[in-house]
């Protein structure tokens, strides 16, 4: 008896991904312009930016610490993120991200 065997071939394709959070969007729209900019023109293929949820952290805090309790101010923060998929990229491409120079404020997280 013969067995059927079933060879099933699977395409690996290269991945990088950006995550760019900041606090400021005008910065972050801007970064995340730059890095697909500089993607497109070392000839990878690009999806995105895609926005994420902004995530926002409220805080509250006694204004005066003796005689006015139930006066209290509340703070929030907003951070804003950002995911750029890089597809079938080249080592030039990885060269640019590389030595890509980003504003203060801005953190970014690459993923092969």
């Amino acid at each position: 008896m013969s067995e059927n065997k079933k060879v099933t071939t699977t395409k690996t394709q290269n991945r990088i991904r950006v995550r760019l959070q900041s606090y400021d969007y005008k910065i972050l729209d801007r970064t995340a312009q730059e890095i697909v900019e500089a993607a497109i023109n070392s000839g990878a293929q690009v999806a995105g930016p895609i926005p994420l949820p902004t995530k926002i952290e409220k805080f509250t805090v006694v204004r005066g610490p003796h005689i006015d309790k139930r006066s209290q101010e509340t703070f929030e923060r907003r951070t804003h993120r950002r995911i750029i998929d890089i597809l079938s990229p080249t080592a030039q491409t990885l060269n640019i991200l590389s030595n890509l120079a980003l504003p203060a404020g801005v953190g970014i997280e690459i993923k092969a």
